[in-house]
């Protein structure tokens, strides 16, 4: 029963962080693309006031959901759970060393001016933005295929230890 209560939340942390990215990559980046820069500059700024906690929660939780649903099965469940738990990971750490400085950098031109490189710049964060919701769509995936997942021999739940 704690397996089956932690697998659902590692599925539901790692829907919303999947769901969020998503959104995100498919609606929110066309429409900053679509809009004059200093909008852009304007609104991206103020959506990361929003998102820092919201985000770095629905990360945290996703990860460690996961790693603790691997530290609690066994074969082939654990493998699942725990590259599931690695992706998230990488989601947050794709996050905060590409993302977050570029948002920096993004509140300051939003107060002053754009630099010339700015579309590259702006490119670059793009494209942390796609890795981080690929690794998190991929970890989503998983834990689908984790609670999908019959062993064979007729067990309906993945191995578990003793706990």
């Amino acid at each position: 029963m704690r397996i089956r209560l932690l697998q659902g939340l590692a599925l539901l942390a790692t829907g919303l962080l999947a769901g969020a990215f998503g959104y995100g990559a498919a609606n929110l980046v066309p429409t900053f693309n679509a809009v004059p820069l200093d909008m852009r500059l304007s609104f991206h700024a103020e959506l990361m006031k929003m998102n820092g906690i919201t985000m770095q929660a629905a990360m945290a939780a996703s990860t460690l959901s996961s790693l603790a649903l691997a530290t609690l099965t066994r074969g082939r469940a654990r493998l699942i759970a725990g590259s599931a738990g690695l992706l998230t990971l990488t989601s947050f750490l794709i996050t905060r060393l590409g993302n977050v400085p570029i948002n920096g950098r993004i509140k300051e031109w939003a107060r002053t001016t754009a630099p010339a490189d700015h579309a590259e710049i702006l490119r670059r964060w793009e494209l942390f933005n796609n890795l981080r919701t690929l690794t998190a769509l991929t970890a989503f995936a998983l834990l689908i295929v984790l609670a999908l997942w019959q062993p064979p021999g007729g067990r309906k739940q993945p191995q578990t230890t003793s706990a």
